[in-house]
């Protein structure tokens, strides 16, 4: 299951890269899967991946449930407004990805707020998705 998860993350990866409006945003640093120092804002950031096995009879399969966090230094509508531009460039995910087939990708949830200690907005947005 763990490389139906990276070939997954390899392939939102690309997808935010090869998207000049959601780069602009974002700068160099693209979608991360680490703390990177200093950190730019906004920022999108990979965060909890949970993966399960999700084969059937006919086939291997695994199902991820991926937490995207939305870091913003100004304001909760800059964090969520990434979360959109994220599920904009989702939706032209390819179906295959470095051997697993996508089977889908959907949102189940956002929720946003103000980081008390840091005084930052975080929207974290969390997906399902289905490989095999």
């Amino acid at each position: 299951m763990t490389n139906a998860v990276n070939a997954m993350l390899a392939g939102l990866q690309q997808a935010v890269k090869t998207d000049v409006e959601l780069m602009a945003a974002l700068g160099p640093q693209g979608l991360s899967d680490r703390t990177i120092r200093p950190q730019r804002f906004p920022a999108l950031v990979v965060g909890s991946v949970e993966a399960r096995d999700f084969s059937t009879g006919e086939a291997d399969g695994a199902e991820i449930l991926l937490t995207l966090e939305a870091w913003s230094a100004v304001s909760r509508r800059e964090a969520e407004g990434l979360v959109a531009e994220f599920m904009r460039v989702a939706d032209g995910l390819p179906e295959m990805l470095d051997g697993f087939r996508l089977v889908n990708f959907r949102h189940r949830r956002t929720v946003s707020r103000r980081e008390v200690k840091t005084g930052l907005f975080v929207a974290e947005a969390g997906f399902r998705a289905v490989v095999e």
